[in-house]
């Protein structure tokens, strides 16, 4: 990263601001400058991850216009591939992967690798932990993969991530058991591009403006009015003509989508998983929306959540489940005789995205929706963890706290009443524990994603890196600073990151 660019953004992250709250006990408050991502501490974190012979993982992405399939619907985009989602990558625990990316679009583009608590100048967040990749230009990602689950690796410039520039990212427990015989991957996604809209133009509707969608990838739409709490106007969208209202998430959304996608499949020519009576399926859920929650339900069956977010939990059965953007979600699945609908209701808006799940010949019955989905609905935090992945009981040394809120006219979102970049960093010396309290003052949902760390929910310990938080609901979360570096934390609506939902975890040394 070039000097000019990490001063700039972290001056932007350093202004004081009226509404950041720290209080301190046992080590004291964070001292000292900022642990940038080419340090020797951030090197050092980086080479402790590392074993001799370690098994390395190759691979090439080429970021670039596509014309893209979804199922006798071809739309022009961008995308590492011609097909959705992008490439499968794939690797073990412990493994080092090398990722060349090969920026071929014309615009500036990055690679986030949703969830791994890697080394912070490989996370891909542009301006923060590197430069830009500029059009024609490259960058080599490399970075040992810490912890198995399922993650997944999207750009994070700008709002590229509203385009066809994301994929799956398995890494594999080789202790895991394996006691299924299907493993499915299902990425969910809303979809505009290419249907005669971009993500740039919804943004400029918003009133984000033109640093929306064109690579800057810093969340930095700027408004100039002052947040005036938290409500927003409920029917705003990219077509001005549909209110979305979930009983369960509150405003659940700020933009209306012609499609919604299940593995890059509309549900007119859907993604087809083939099966026998009786086996047991893993499926692997990604929500790559970026604006949708997503109920998800296998019509006449019941699923066992076993992970979130990579890691495993208490095994919980459920009919239908809430997954919020850039949450993860592994189900077992027993399967029954026939034909299935997996069935993605975009959560407080009209549409769906669906599969098809077929152990026997038929057709699917003519009402597709299962019952499923008005029954009994988990979200991510009604989970408990497993004991082996638990956080050690310990007294925190630093306490942040966060407040959301958001308007739409002006449409601008906040922590602690400030705006990206004009917001407080959230300062930690490296060895603290850290607890952070996450109130949603708004009255539409968020998804808050922190880069670099999974975090424990101190009322049940459950393990996660993105929490759904509904309107004026609080949760807290806490980990340890053990991962060197300037780390983003922010909403995982992507309009709302590009509108100031976002700030620092800055490590000071």
């Amino acid at each position: 990263m070039s000097e000019l660019t990490r001063r700039s953004f972290l001056l932007g992250s350093a202004l004081a601001g009226a509404g950041a709250l720290v209080a301190c006990s046992g080590a004291g408050p964070p001292t000292g400058t900022p642990v940038q991502p080419l340090s020797d501490a951030v090197r050092r974190a980086e080479l402790a991850r590392r074993s001799a012979g370690q098994r390395v993982v190759s691979a090439r992405l080429t970021p670039r216009p596509v014309d893209v399939d979804l199922g006798g619907r071809v739309v022009s985009t961008w995308g590492y591939d011609p097909s959705l989602p992008g490439p499968l990558l794939r690797a073990r625990v412990g493994d080092l992967l090398k990722v060349e990316v090969d920026n071929q679009l014309p615009a500036e583009t990055s690679v986030h690798w949703h969830g791994l608590a890697l080394s912070n100048d490989m996370d891909g967040a542009p301006g923060l932990t590197q430069d830009p990749i500029a059009p024609g230009g490259r960058f080599a990602y490399e970075f040992t993969v810490p912890h198995a689950g399922t993650y997944f690796y999207h750009s994070h410039s700008g709002l590229q991530l509203d385009r066809g520039l994301y994929g799956p990212l398995i890494v594999d427990d080789p202790n895991e058991p394996g006691d299924h015989e299907h493993e499915w991957i299902v990425v969910l996604d809303d979809w505009l591009d290419g249907t005669g809209r971009t993500p740039d133009d919804v943004a400029r509707d918003l009133g984000i403006g033109d640093a929306a969608g064109m690579g800057s990838g810093s969340g930095m739409g700027r408004m100039g009015a002052m947040d005036h709490g938290g409500m927003r106007g409920m029917g705003a969208t990219d077509t001005g003509s549909e209110t979305m209202l979930s009983p369960m998430l509150g405003g659940a959304g700020d933009v209306s989508y012609p499609l919604y996608l299940v593995s890059g499949r509309v549900p007119e020519d859907p993604m087809v998983f083939n099966a026998t009576p009786g086996e047991r399926a893993r499926i692997r859920l990604i929500n790559a929306g970026a604006d949708t929650a997503f109920r998800v339900a296998l019509g006449g069956h019941r699923m066992t959540i076993t992970h979130t977010d990579g890691f495993p939990v208490v095994p919980q059965d459920t009919d239908a489940l809430m997954v919020g953007m850039g949450e993860r979600f592994d189900v077992l699945v027993t399967l029954g005789d026939g034909v299935f609908p997996l069935f993605a209701q975009a959560e407080g808006k009209t549409g769906h995205g669906q599969a098809l799940v077929r152990t026997a010949a038929g057709d699917l019955p003519t009402r597709s929706r299962p019952d499923e989905l008005d029954r009994q609905v988990l979200f991510g935090t009604d989970l408990a963890p497993r004991a082996d992945v638990r956080l050690e009981e310990k007294g925190h040394d630093v306490y942040h706290s966060l407040d959301m809120g958001g308007t739409m006219s002006p449409y601008r979102w906040t922590l602690n009443g400030r705006a990206h970049p004009d917001i407080t960093s959230l300062d930690v010396n490296e060895g603290q524990r850290v607890r952070m309290r996450m109130r949603n003052m708004s009255d539409m949902f968020h998804p808050m994603h922190l880069h670099g760390h999974t975090f424990a929910l101190p009322d049940t310990g459950l393990r996660k890196d993105t929490v759904t938080i509904r309107p004026m609901r609080t949760v807290e979360i806490e980990f340890d600073a053990d991962n060197p570096g300037q780390w983003a934390l922010h909403c995982h609506n992507a309009y709302h990151q590009e509108a100031g939902m976002m700030t620092t975890l800055s490590y000071l040394a």
